[in-house]
């Protein structure tokens, strides 16, 4: 048996979509299971679409999410160009390795399979109008290839006179007529086409001397020795094309095993899940955050503060069903279970909530002190200087209700600013009320309650009892004792009112209708913080 080899072949024509991601993971999982070697193939030979830095973006996804080659890229995140013993296979970019293509595309015009077509674009659209006219489509093959342009129709010697005068010919691969391929999927199983339905492909242009997808593709996977196809299902329809060119060179013994995966789709009814879908409902679609020519900028996963191994694991649950009720996984867990049996063949509809389930779970399973060094860089973004033994503190306490680290800051922002505004209007940033001109802003109507002339009463004579050390002392001393409902119990004792007192406490110590418990908010910020804000209010509303 052959050594386990799989591919990820990616064009670097832009950002690498979540679902290219999804097929470098299964490739990989696929192939260390096996013990065996996944490999990085930059497929850069359509020069028109190539995107500057869309290269490094790739090896920068892959690196973050933690899959990591075997093959194809060196330890400084670099293609390797040059042969060596970990990669004996280099160039590892198709454009590189221009020089191979033609050979094997002559070949299969010596052997009769593939031809010379000198049709140019005005031909081609020309014959597509007729057929269209004739209520037909066009499909350049064993009906139409006699009335084109090409080596079929010409003697030898008109032939050599167009090679040589002519720079835009190209080299198409003869499509045999009425012969049923017969074709085995990993996933879809058994798969016949007729040929009387396939068009003869262009496999090699003269113009810029490049091959298409299709003959690179498939020379390079026979010389680097793969053994299994693990890519997307938009390339279904080629299968029986790759089937008939393993045969015409001779390679059937080593022709790879196929799998193609699932679509992923939309949220909301069919379709593949594109970019347009992110930006309407407010998730990305790509690893890392990407700016484009034009300097518009998508959202990536890293940079909306998921852990890579919850986008790992999310992905890997987009089509693949392990048949239990697991849902998180390690990577190691993957790499035992994952099987393509368990591929589905429908594709796999992408939930954004589920997502943020999937971050919430990883975000539990972090250490404090992850988490707390985590939000010490949001804090000093924000230039909040805090101590680390405090901002532990604070983890401890939010951890449980944070999907994302920078949640932390939105639940908890109270225990580092001391509210300054209090209003009718919504809550900034979980730490004040403040006024706003922006009509679409949201209003909570609780906050009414804190500034009505039943309120301001209140403030200037039973607040300050609060001030009294004793009252403070014991109500923070019953918190440190974690008695239940300690604070309400002492202050009804006092014949106080408690809906206004807890209010103006929430009120002073937040600035917000709601949020982390007030004993929890004594306790962390302290005596004098707590008095230094009552005061604050009292002066300001009271």
């Amino acid at each position: 048996m052959r050594k386990t080899r799989v591919r990820f072949a990616p064009s670097p024509t832009g950002p690498l979509h979540m679902g290219g991601v999804r097929t470098a993971l299964y490739n990989y999982l696929y192939a260390k299971q096996r013990g065996g070697d996944f490999i990085i193939r930059i497929e850069d030979t359509d020069s028109h679409r190539f995107v500057p830095g869309a290269e490094e973006y790739i090896i920068e996804s892959l690196k973050w999410c933690g899959i990591i080659p075997d093959e194809g890229v060196d330890g400084n995140g670099k293609v390797v160009e040059q042969p060596n013993e970990k990669h004996p296979h280099a160039p590892y970019r198709q454009s590189q390795r221009r020089s191979i293509y033609r050979q094997y595309a002559e070949q299969l015009v010596a052997s009769g399979n593939a031809y010379y077509a000198f049709d140019s674009e005005e031909d081609l659209e020309l014959a597509r109008s007729k057929a269209e006219n004739a209520g037909q489509t066009f499909i350049y093959n064993h009906s139409t290839r006699g009335g084109m342009c090409n080596s079929l129709n010409m003697d030898s010697g008109t032939l050599q006179r167009m090679l040589e005068a002519r720079t835009d010919w190209t080299i198409r691969f003869k499509m045999p007529e009425n012969v049923t391929v017969a074709m085995d999927d990993l996933i879809r199983g058994h798969i016949e086409v007729n040929t009387s339905t396939l068009d003869d492909k262009v496999l090699w242009k003269r113009a810029d001397e490049l091959p298409t997808y299709h003959l690179a593709n498939i020379v390079d996977d026979h010389l680097m020795e793969i053994t299994e196809v693990i890519r997307g299902e938009e390339w279904l329809p080629s299968l029986p094309l790759h089937y008939l060119l393993y045969k015409a060179f001779g390679w059937e013994d080593t022709m790879p095993r196929f799998a193609h995966l699932p679509l992923l789709l939309k949220p909301v009814g069919n379709g593949k899940l594109s970019k347009r879908d992110g930006d309407k409902l407010g998730f990305p679609v790509f690893p890392l955050q990407w700016t484009n020519a034009q300097g518009e900028t998508s959202r990536g996963y890293r940079e909306d503060g998921y852990f890579p191994e919850a986008f790992v694991n999310l992905l890997a649950l987009l089509g693949w069903n392990p048949g239990t009720e697991q849902e998180i996984f390690s990577m190691d867990e993957l790499i035992k279970e994952f099987s393509l049996e368990k591929v589905g063949k429908a594709g796999a509809k992408f939930n954004p909530e589920k997502a943020k389930w999937f971050n919430k779970e990883y975000l539990r399973k972090q250490s404090d002190e992850s988490l707390a060094t985590s939000l010490m860089d949001i804090l000093n973004a924000k230039r909040v200087k805090c101590d680390y033994d405090y901002v532990l503190k604070v983890v401890k306490l939010t951890k449980e209700r944070a999907s994302f680290v920078k949640d932390i800051w939105d639940i908890a922002a109270c225990l580092f600013i001391a509210p300054r505004e209090y209003s009718d209007y919504s809550v900034v940033a979980g730490a004040a009320f403040t006024k706003s001109a922006d009509a679409s802003r949201p209003v909570d109507p609780r906050a009414k309650v804190y500034d009505d002339n039943a309120t301001k009463p209140f403030l200037a004579k039973d607040v300050d009892k609060f001030y009294k050390s004793e009252f403070y002392d014991a109500a923070l001393d019953a918190v440190q004792n974690s008695e239940a409902d300690t604070i309400e119990s002492y202050i009804r004792e006092k014949g106080l009112n408690l809906g206004k007192v807890m209010n103006c406490l929430r009120l002073a110590l937040t600035g917000a209708a709601s949020g982390l418990g007030i004993s929890d908010i004594m306790t962390l910020i302290g005596k004098q913080e707590c008095l230094d804000r009552l005061a604050f209010m009292k002066q300001r509303l009271g």
